[in-house]
């Protein structure tokens, strides 16, 4: 499984691609598949170690 992240606060360059192992589902859970995502300012702001009022 492919995933994005990031280990400490700051700019873009922090982020890393990894490969995970797949997950598997309990007998009370779900996989989903996903196909697309997208990044929104909020997101942006955690990475940065932003605070927020939501």
């Amino acid at each position: 499984m492919k995933a994005v992240a990031f280990d400490r606060y700051g700019s873009a360059e922090e982020l890393q691609y990894r490969e995970l192992e797949k997950p598997i589902a309990k007998s009370n859970e779900l996989l989903v598949r996903v196909r697309a995502s997208s990044v929104n300012p909020v997101d942006w702001k955690i990475r940065q170690g932003d605070t927020c009022n939501y």
